[in-house]
């Protein structure tokens, strides 16, 4: 066989629009499998191998290669450009585009077993596009999400990897940490995604009574049957898609399978290539502890240049202005502020990265080490759309946190305060009874793939809605419930900016074996017309399952009255609290549906029938003292 299908169904196409062709590769893989791709290529020469030798750029996906995605949205307001308009614009700087099937998926063979076979396949694609006569011996990769994961897989096998990444919102250093797991709890929109993604899976387009059966899936009620067992799931008649989602949620501690290098950047940085990186993320997307963890450690690790980019967005929504029910305003887009468009953005990094021109094109100076967009200093009224105007600016650095923060703790105490005075009582602390057939609902957050039950984004803690899954009649805010401990400083009086890691050290007891967590910043506006209540939009939030109080490897069950401390970690957060705001931390014990809910009985959530009502104490005193932990422009002094 050619270097492409010759088959009269796959002869090569042009395509409308302009010099542009498109040909069907069938690559062969270590296993023997066959991974279908498309080349485009700006060549006149169709019938030929005649093409020039140029650079190749890979993207690898789950979602068809031939299929629009709202993540490559280019620019506000324009459509979304189909899989020919993006690959012509970069045909057109002298490239060749391979969109590629992932294994299982599309017209690609194999199985599909989510994230695990993305490594070899990619190492093996990589190296079989080398060896093509119209490669010059560079191929690089691009891609959001499960392309990003792609990406980091393949950089990790070791081999002579991708010349230069752009990771968008994606790309595991440790899938445990973020993206499956937080805390050694379960990530639910691993469960949405399996059956959003069943239904468009091969095995469903070839049996329409299965793709029915999926179709009618009644999602909510299948997250009030939680836990699922198999053969008992709405996936049970794609036994794919029910074992690898169902060994997810079995794997609660961290080992072997967590090892996977396609699951696991952090244990193998060593073996990525020495390549320029740019890791694109977004403040209400799953991955920002991955994207900051990759660009610092490869920053730190290699030679070759790392960028990171972080916006205020929701999962690859570059191109909006808002992230559920907050606007940040006109300079929130990376169109029209950081570039003219994403692909052009995209562009400029890719010909940076191979030595097209050390400044770009234009005259344009070396793109910043760090750009952030830093969110706060709106009006706080609603817009013309109903939503929050909370405002917001780009900024660079060098580095991430902020070279003008430090880090700043803040105590807890027991009247529901958050100052940076240590405690001086003998004995303060809070309890609350947590009952996990009554969980705090999940309200916006660091969520993707979560619908219908869960939407990432920003929205008022005060007032939840129908929209809330599990919320309740009368719709009071999530601070009024009794599992809720909710704390705040004084109105502040005056800005404090707030950049970096976010984390919670919480001394605890409980009267069960085992029991949760969680931790929610959140930035209490004050009241206005608009919101006579104020408005408390929640910046970030974290898990810590207490069976892991000492190992993430080996659990161990909690001694009931015992005082532990553990660490919740939250992921970093960029925001401007203005003058007469609150810095408000809310911590309680669940946080569903984002994550799996603790049964309280010691037992692998996965696999649990029963639940009982734990009492947790939040220990706050001078032995004993709680504190959040954030990074503050100007250090404590920013608090007066």
């Amino acid at each position: 066989m050619t270097w492409y299908d010759t088959s009269l169904a796959h002869r090569p196409e042009r395509l409308s629009g302009g010099a542009l062709w498109r040909r069907t590769l069938r690559v062969p893989v270590r296993d023997g499998v066959r991974l279908v791709a498309d080349l485009y290529s700006a060549s006149a020469e169709p019938e030929t191998t005649a093409l020039p030798a140029l650079p190749v750029l890979l993207e690898r996906t789950p979602y068809g290669r031939r299929t629009s995605r709202a993540s490559d949205q280019d620019r506000v307001g324009a459509p979304v450009p189909r899989p020919e308009d993006i690959a012509r614009h970069f045909t057109e700087a002298r490239y060749h585009v391979v969109r590629q099937d992932c294994r299982g998926r599309g017209d690609s063979g194999g199985t599909f077993v989510k994230y695990l076979g993305e490594g070899p396949d990619g190492a093996d694609t990589i190296a079989w596009l080398r060896d093509q006569p119209w490669c010059d011996g560079r191929v690089v990769m691009t891609g959001v999400s499960y392309s990003a994961h792609a990406q980091a897989a393949a950089a990790a096998e070791g081999t002579a990897g991708p010349d230069a990444m752009f990771q968008d919102s994606g790309g595991f250093s440790s899938a445990y940490d973020a993206g499956m797991r937080m805390g050694g709890a379960f990530e639910l929109k691993q469960v949405t995604w399996a059956l959003r993604h069943a239904l468009r899976s091969p095995e469903a387009a070839a049996d329409p009574v299965l793709a029915e059966q999926l179709l009618r899936v009644d999602v909510p009620g299948w997250f009030g049957a939680m836990p699922w067992r198999p053969g008992c799931t709405p996936l049970r008649h794609l036994s794919a898609y029910e074992d690898y989602l169902l060994e997810q949620w079995r794997q609660d501690a961290f080992g072997d399978y967590y090892r996977n290098p396609a699951l696991y950047g952090r244990g193998h940085y060593a073996r990525f290539p020495d390549a320029p990186s740019l890791h694109m993320g977004s403040w209400y997307d799953p991955y920002v502890r991955s994207t900051i963890e990759n660009f610092t450690a490869l920053r730190e690790l290699k030679s070759a240049p790392a960028h990171l980019v972080m916006g205020p967005w929701t999962h690859g929504h570059r191109c909006e202005t808002y992230a559920g029910d907050v606007d940040f305003g006109p300079r929130a887009t990376l169109d029209g502020n950081l570039a003219p468009s994403y692909l052009e953005f995209r562009r400029r990094w890719f010909d940076r990265a191979l030595g097209r021109g050390a400044t770009g094109n234009d005259g344009e100076e070396d793109l910043p080490v760090v750009q952030y967009f830093l969110m706060g200093g709106g009006d706080g009224r609603r817009d013309a759309a109903g939503r929050m105007r909370h405002g917001g600016a780009w900024r660079t650095d060098t580095r991430w946190p902020p070279s003008s923060t430090a880090a700043v703790a803040l105590y807890l105490t027991a009247e529901g305060a958050l100052t940076t005075t240590p405690p001086t009582a003998a004995a303060a602390s809070v309890t609350y009874d947590f009952d996990p057939r009554h969980p705090v609902p999940t309200m916006g957050g660091q969520v993707t793939s979560g619908e219908p039950v869960m939407t990432g984004g920003a929205y008022d803690q005060n007032a939840p809605d129908g929209r809330v899954y599990g919320a309740r009649e009368p719709y009071l805010p999530l601070d009024s419930r009794p599992d809720v401990i909710s704390l705040s400083t004084p109105p502040l009086e005056r800005d404090v900016v707030l950049a970096g890691p976010v984390s919670a050290r919480l001394h605890i007891s409980t009267t069960a074996p085992d029991t949760d967590f969680t931790i929610k910043l959140i930035d209490v506006h004050p009241p206005n017309a608009d919101y006579p209540h104020g408005f408390a939009m929640n910046l970030t939030d974290g898990i810590v399952r207490c069976r892991f109080h000492r190992s993430y490897e080996e659990p161990e069950p909690l001694v009931p009255g015992e005082v532990y401390e553990v660490e919740v970690t939250a992921p970093d957060t960029a925001n401007r609290f203005a003058a007469g705001h609150r810095i408000r931390l809310d911590v309680s014990s669940s946080n569903f549906p984002r994550f799996d809910v603790n049964t309280n009985t010691g037992e692998p959530e996965a696999g649990a029938r029963r639940t009982a009502t734990a009492a947790n104490t939040v220990h706050m005193d001078a032995a004993r003292p709680s504190r959040l932990r954030v990074w503050l422009e100007g250090g404590a002094a920013a608090l007066g």
